[in-house]
């Protein structure tokens, strides 16, 4: 018999997400973006801040950790 399991073929990979994946993205990279400014702002003011990454960065970060969560609940 043919073992199956070791043969895995992930179709998954390489394909583009989905336009509903894209919007929510989109939103809670929008959304997320004045706090993080205003957070970084802040850090800068109290000198907190030292070449870490910027609100930009931050807000994408904050994007890619909500929006799979979202969509895997």
């Amino acid at each position: 018999m043919t073992d199956h399991t070791s043969d895995f073929d992930d179709r998954r990979r390489g394909r583009t997400p989905p336009a509903e994946f894209m919007v929510y993205f989109a939103v809670i990279f929008a959304a997320a973006l004045p706090f993080e400014c205003i957070g970084w702002l802040f850090g800068a003011a109290t000198g907190r801040v030292r070449g870490g990454p910027g609100p930009v960065a931050r807000a994408l970060s904050t994007a890619r950790i909500i929006t799979p969560t979202i969509f895997s609940a």
